[in-house]
């Protein structure tokens, strides 16, 4: 049975971690095969967003795999701790926008990932939080550096150091989540998210992601000039000029991300 499934239809590629019996935590071979899709999807021009889930009802992920960390040495857990870091940063950086369906518990390692994502749409029912302090350890795929960039760096603290478990409603309000649906809409709504971006032009869409994750990575001043770069990979483009003809014939353009 693989731990990930992958499949694409119509432009999406949805991502399934597959390990519902135990609440879809990432064991090394987990990472391994995750790492191996989302290179798949990284150079697949027919994909224009991507999804990734949890498999059953539970749980997105609850993280790492303790019941296999038990049985590891030191040297593996680095190993293990360094791999999932490499594959959440990896997923950060598709080119493609990447939207986190949470459709149960995301905790730890599964928080980690969803921050990773450029959307995060939350079943109502559920809860998240980076609890890895009352285990003894600290978020270490990302958890500390990601969530303050996104909320700010008091309120992310509070929650690391509580390890507190937030509602959907709560992880709203917190600003880390985009939605909050019902589990029964979940999947359409993160398709419908999905459609909307995908009738954009793919190579602009990508460009804008580049241009704004990297933006905010630095000043203002060197903001604009990366943007202004962005920009200029899609002057040449066909879809640019099919914009231009589709606004003078009064249609809608139909772009190939060419």
């Amino acid at each position: 049975m693989s731990l990930i499934q992958y499949s694409k239809e119509n432009g999406l590629a949805e991502v399934v971690i597959n390990r519902p019996d135990v609440l879809n935590c990432f064991s090394y071979e987990t990472l391994l095969e995750l790492e191996q899709a989302v290179e798949e999807i990284r150079v697949d021009r027919e994909i224009r967003t991507v999804m990734i889930r949890g498999a059953g009802e539970k749980a997105f992920s609850a993280g790492a795999d303790l019941k296999e960390r038990k049985t590891l040495t030191d040297e593996q857990v680095k190993r293990n701790l360094f791999k999932m870091g490499e594959v959440f940063t990896k997923i950060e950086l598709l080119p493609q926008p990447v939207i986190a369906a949470i459709n149960g518990f995301a905790f730890g390692g599964g928080l980690e990932l969803a921050l990773t994502c450029d959307f995060r749409i939350m079943a109502d029912h559920t809860q998240i939080g980076l609890t890895e302090t009352g285990l003894g350890i600290i978020p270490g795929a990302g958890g500390t550096q990601r969530l303050p960039r996104l909320i700010g760096t008091s309120r992310a603290l509070e929650l690391i150091v509580k390890a507190k478990k937030l509602t959907a409603e709560e992880a709203l309000t917190y600003g880390i989540i985009n939605a909050a649906v019902p589990s029964a809409e979940l999947m359409e709504t993160c398709k419908g998210w999905a459609a909307e971006i995908a009738k954009n032009a793919p190579i602009a869409v990508q460009q804008a992601k580049f241009a704004v994750k990297n933006g905010m990575n630095t000043d203002l001043q060197t903001g604009l000039q990366i943007e202004r770069k962005a920009y200029e990979v899609t002057i040449p483009t066909e879809d640019r000029l099919e914009a231009l003809e589709a606004f003078s014939e009064k249609r809608k353009p139909v772009f190939q991300g060419k």
